[in-house]
Parts: structure tokens; C-alpha cells; sequence
């Protein structure tokens, strides 16, 4: 049986990574086996970059951290080598950065992952990491509203300059 300081330290990594998957807006979970020091390493910068939080607990830490907010539905994915990526901001970014490494390299697979209070699996994740860019979508967006926008504008001044052609014609 382990020791009470050691039952302390484990509750305690536990209410941390609760409290950290409590206040974000989503993670994914992953299977890192077979990924290089290399790719790790440069995997774990561009997670950095993106406001990204990447970390090894041990599943069963991981497992009750998710029962306590409520994903208890997380603890199936939770065998072999896992981590998780936690995002407090930006929803999409944890499944962008690791389904590049995922299509990269073939061993590292994308588990689960939990977004808008729900648990999600492989499939959606990584449809998630499809989903352009915020700034991109942004202006799509507006663009599809300017778009018409122009086409009034331009439908408007073709009859005035038609219409200031005729005037001095009548004249």
C-alpha cells in the first residue's frame, strides 16, 4: 500500500489536471508511441506556440481527473502510452497540431478528445483539425457579405451613370 505522502501527491497531480481540463475548452488524447525525440520535441514546440498544454499522467491519474469533470466516458481510450493536449482558448488547435504528426507518423494516433462539454472520438477530432483557420473563415465570411454588397453598388452606379449620360442628351 502506497505511503500517505505519496496518496497526497497523486491526489494532488489528479485535482490539477481536473482543474486544468475543467477550465479549458478542449483536448485530445493521444497514443505518442513511435514518435521520435525529433518529432516530439518539434511537436511539443508547435503546441507551445498554439496555447496548447501537452502532458504524460498516467492513465489511471488521467482517468479519474476526467471522472471528476465529468468525461468520465474518456477512461475506454486510456491504455498504452497516452498524453494529453489541453487548450484553453482556441478549441480547434490541440487537433490541428496532432493530426499532423499523426498523418506523419504512422504509430502516433489520435484517440479522443472532448470539446463543448461532450467527449469525442477519433473521427470527430480529426474533423475538428480540418475546420480552417479562425482568421480564414473570418474572412470568408465577410467576404460572402461584401460580396453582394458590390454587386448592389455596382448594379446602382451603372443606372446613375446611365441615367447622367441621358440628361445632357435631353438637354
Amino acid at each position: 500500500m502506497p505511503s500517505k505522502a505519496i496518496l497526497e501527491q497523486k491526489q494532488q497531480a489528479v485535482a490539477e489536471l481536473a482543474e486544468c481540463i475543467k477550465n479549458s475548452v478542449s483536448g485530445v488524447l493521444v497514443n505518442y508511441q513511435g514518435i521520435t525525440v525529433e518529432d516530439d520535441t518539434a511537436m511539443r514546440k508547435a503546441l507551445r506556440e498554439a496555447g496548447v498544454k501537452y502532458m504524460v499522467v498516467k492513465n489511471t491519474l488521467t482517468g479519474r481527473a476526467c471522472e471528476q469533470v465529468g468525461y468520465g466516458e474518456m477512461k475506454q481510450y486510456l491504455c498504452g502510452m497516452t498524453a494529453i493536449a489541453i487548450s484553453e482558448k482556441d478549441a480547434v488547435a490541440p487537433a490541428k497540431v496532432l493530426k499532423k504528426y499523426a498523418d506523419k507518423v504512422e504509430s502516433f494516433k489520435i484517440l479522443a478528445g472532448y470539446v463543448d462539454g461532450a467527449v469525442v472520438d477519433e473521427k470527430t477530432v480529426n474533423a475538428l483539425a480540418d475546420i480552417p483557420a479562425k482568421d480564414v473563415l473570418i474572412a470568408k465570411f465577410l467576404g460572402s457579405i461584401q460580396s453582394p454588397l458590390y454587386g448592389l453598388a455596382y448594379a446602382l452606379q451603372a443606372i446613375a451613370d446611365k441615367q447622367a449620360e441621358a440628361a445632357p442628351a435631353a438637354e
